[in-house]
């Protein structure tokens, strides 16, 4: 190949990303803000309910648990731990979602908190809301015990046991969970190259039990994303008809003889009696004679 081939090549490789780029890009922007906007512009501020109650939870909770006493019963209401029963932590986990993490800072997440819950809404509605932000965090919870009680070691797996006494709480792995989710159903690289970049910085500048939450959150998403539709997809599908079974061609029935009909009565035609013709005569005759000797 020639310069001029090669920099022709390069031009047109060149321009073939741009393009795939710029549509990406402009997929990507009508799926994060023009979707959204139509809808919040049809629905109003109905429907961001989620959104609100997220933010203004995580804020009441905040304020609570400034005091001795609500710090008590914050922990009471929403504190998830490892070395809790299993239905305890089960129980308290809706809870814990509006309880802010220790270790973050409350203001700076509640923007990621009121938009990741907005855009789940707008795009998913409520329920489906709900359920992934919950599963996303039940998923991270529950991982994070058997990692506890794996104990440390397996190729980075398992964590020691002091992990069990750390508070876990806080709704980032909800946020990282809807973000993902979203990113998947939606086809928007930039959105999950963020969310999934970021958490695995995370993991790997601070490893502790909220990065490895953050991560199990992150793979649950892609998961429950990509079987986003699936079912659908699958009742739409055609059933084919079921097949007969082909033992061989029934043996024909001989044809059933008919009922026989009972003989009718014919009846007999009527007959007079005649006498015999000589009979006849000579009575004539004896008739006559009366006659002439009378």
């Amino acid at each position: 190949m020639t310069t001029e081939g090669r920099i022709d090549w390069c031009r047109a490789l060149l321009a073939r990303f741009a393009r795939f780029t710029g549509r990406t890009l402009r997929g990507e922007w009508h799926a994060i803000v023009v979707e959204p906007a139509r809808r919040l512009a049809r629905r109003g501020l109905s429907g961001l309910l989620l959104a609100f109650v997220a933010a203004f939870g995580v804020i009441f909770f905040h304020a609570i648990a400034q005091h001795p006493l609500g710090a008590l019963w914050v922990t009471r209401l929403g504190g998830v731990k490892a070395d809790l029963p299993l239905w305890l932590s089960m129980l308290r986990t809706p809870v814990s979602l509006y309880v802010p993490a220790l270790d973050l800072p409350v203001w700076a997440g509640i923007t990621q908190l009121f938009l990741a819950f907005a855009w789940a809404e707008l795009a998913l509605g409520r329920a489906r809301t709900l359920a992934i932000s919950y599963a996303t965090t039940l998923a991270g919870t529950l991982t994070a015990r058997v990692m506890i009680a794996t104990g440390p070691g397996w190729w980075g797996f398992g964590l020691p046991p002091e992990c069990a006494h750390v508070l876990d709480t806080g709704p980032s792995a909800a946020v990282v969970g809807l973000f993902t989710y979203l990113a998947v159903i939606k086809r928007a690289p930039v959105v999950f190259t963020l969310t999934g970049g970021s958490m695995v910085w995370e993991s790997i500048a601070v490893p502790n039990l909220a990065g490895r939450e953050h991560l199990i959150a992150v793979g649950s998403a892609i998961v429950l994303g990509l079987l986003h539709g699936r079912g659908a997809r699958l009742r739409a599908r055609p059933r084919l008809p079921l097949p007969t079974r082909t033992g061989g061609p029934a043996p024909a029935r001989p044809p059933a003889a008919p009922a026989p009909v009972p003989p009718r009565a014919v009846p007999a035609p009527a007959t007079t009696e005649r006498p015999p013709a000589p009979a006849a005569a000579q009575r004539s005759a004896d008739t006559a004679m009366t006659s002439l000797e009378c």
